[in-house]
């Protein structure tokens, strides 16, 4: 049988990725409450279903399985005493206790069946959504002008970000902000107590409970025997090497981490917002991230003689970094907007760096970017474009909204 979790390459062929449809939590922003949520906008839930139907049935027609993170986690929870173990996490991680109604808001909760269960918990629970018999104090009664118990997840359609599987391990990860923190709680459910994963002993590169966040648009897969890591606005540089320790220690193909420091900023918000591999020997660029002559701050670990020490080496230039590390005569850098000033800013806010490579050399990009999709045409590659007029509202592209569980070795 194929082991569930296989990913050794960006671009090797895609068998297998997960991905979240969005639900009632996109219908759960209100302009007030936006910048909690860490949207800018607030998509049209019809349309933005659409899309998203859109992209997965791209993938399925090129052969791609589509599994969803709403059903993996419903079927996850097949026990009575699994169902309340998770609504009692999601319950503690949301600090549900506003007000006294955490029992209440259990027993809510356990009321439901599982799929109505995992889907509620994602939406949020509103206040209004509680019945005034369940309210037995003054403190409940009392009108508080926060609407919610439990806070929307709306931006859990981006599966990248919460996980990430590396070779035929996953790191689960640690959520940079408050509003995204119990996202990566799903993906340990999964990969815990889902009979699809639970049989394999998953091995877990870096666990959720680590104080210093990680997050899964900062980790890309090179090839068999190196991963880069954006040390961004919402990854730390504890975190790669707390994962650079645990995956030296334990496994044997990956020998270097290649840590690429960006601009802490929105839009760049993670690596895979300003680079992306789309094949062998090509990557997508905002050239926004280069300083001059190409310089960055970048640094390789590697294993150190001893098992609790890594070794970092720093380099400076991100072309001669990657034909180092992939081992490879030549790279080339394709860059948004192709370098123009206006065309770059306004295509990478609209994530047009954000390449999810489904084979090497073809890519699935937003429609909306043009200027990008065209100059990866003129490169060779192969682009498949999807609608993103809404979609593109949250701030992620098609490698955001999509987790790749199992691809072909290159």
């Amino acid at each position: 049988m194929r082991h569930p979790l296989h990913v050794t390459s960006e671009i090797g062929e895609l068998k297998t990725v997960l991905l979240h449809r969005p639900g009632k939590e996109v219908e759960n922003l209100t302009p007030e409450y936006l910048e909690r949520l860490l949207f800018d906008d607030i998509p049209y839930l019809p349309a933005v279903q659409k899309e998203h139907d859109y992209f997965a049935t791209t993938l399925r027609n090129r052969g791609i399985e589509v599994v969803y993170l709403e059903k993996l986690a419903a079927e996850a929870l097949h026990t009575k005493e699994l169902r309340e173990m998770f609504v009692e996490d999601i319950l503690n991680e949301s600090k549900a206790n506003i007000n006294g109604a955490y029992h209440t808001l259990k027993e809510f909760l356990l009321s439901m069946a599982n799929e109505e269960l995992v889907l509620k918990t994602m939406a949020g629970i509103r206040k209004n959504e509680i019945k005034e018999e369940k309210k037995t104090h003054l403190y409940e009664m009392m009108e508080d002008k926060y609407p919610f118990y439990l806070d929307p997840m709306p931006n859990l359609y981006f599966t990248r970000d919460p996980a990430a599987v590396i070779g035929e391990g996953i790191s689960i990860n640690r959520m940079s902000r408050g509003a995204r923190r119990r996202e990566s709680l799903y993906m340990q459910y999964i990969m815990k107590y889902h009979p699809r994963f639970a049989p394999h002993k998953i091995p877990i590169w870096f666990n959720r409970d680590y104080r210093f966040s990680m997050e899964g648009g900062d980790q890309l897969v090179l090839s068999k025997h190196a991963i880069a890591i954006g040390i961004s606005d919402r990854t730390t540089a504890h975190a790669v090497e707390r994962m650079a320790l645990s995956l030296f220690v334990g496994q044997k193909d990956i020998k270097k981490i290649v840590a690429i420091e960006i601009p802490k900023s929105r839009a760049f918000m993670h690596l895979d917002t300003v680079f992306t591999m789309v094949d062998y020997d090509k990557f997508t660029i905002h050239p926004a991230i280069q300083g001059p002559n190409g310089e960055m701050r970048i640094y390789i670990l590697e294993p150190g003689e001893e098992a609790d020490k890594v070794k970092i080496d720093e380099r400076s230039n991100l072309i001669e970094t990657l034909q180092e590390v992939l081992e490879l005569d030549e790279v080339v850098l394709i860059p948004c907007g192709g370098g123009d000033s206006i065309a770059a800013a306004r295509e990478q806010w609209n994530d047009g760096s954000n390449t999810l490579a489904i084979a090497p050399g073809v890519v699935v990009t937003y429609d909306r970017n043009y200027v990008s999709n065209e100059l990866l045409r003129e490169s060779g590659i192969e682009v498949v474009e999807v609608m993103s007029s809404e979609l593109a509202r949250g701030r992620g592209g098609p490698r955001c909204m999509s987790m790749p569980l199992v691809r072909e070795d290159i």
